[in-house]
């Protein structure tokens, strides 16, 4: 099926840019300076993010190889690394950063790419939907 690959890339740009929006509000001085229509756009995005990734979850059940199990694997052992740097990003840069607005974004983010990331390789390299 193209349609599960053309979602497992759309699905892979909306997280990109949603990422954006909670890393910019932390590293910003006040972030309640953003006008509202930032915010709703965050929501909303976000919204449609969770959606698609529990659209391409539904869709892989019964399809995630053991292939795609193992490449989720390796790439959680390079992702999980991201603690460790957001550890040093802590105590370099700790009092400049709004952590209570990044962290939560950042964390159910990072859940949702782990969660759905067997899903999402199994979407793009399945046999015959390409």
């Amino acid at each position: 099926m193209r349609s599960n690959r053309s979602l497992a890339i759309a699905t892979a740009i909306v997280f990109g840019i949603s990422t954006i929006f909670p890393v910019v509000a932390s590293l910003l001085r006040d972030a309640s300076s953003l006008p509202r229509i930032v915010g709703v756009m965050d929501g909303v995005l976000a919204f449609v993010l969770v959606v698609m990734a529990m659209v391409l979850w539904v869709r892989t059940q019964g399809k995630v190889t053991r292939e795609s199990e193992d490449t989720a694997y390796r790439a959680y052992r390079v992702l999980i690394h991201a603690i460790i740097l957001l550890l040093l990003v802590f105590f370099l840069f700790g009092d400049r950063i709004a952590w209570n607005i990044g962290l939560v974004g950042l964390a159910w983010r990072a859940w949702l790419l782990f969660y759905t990331l067997p899903a999402w390789y199994a979407a793009l390299n399945q046999p015959g939907w390409a």
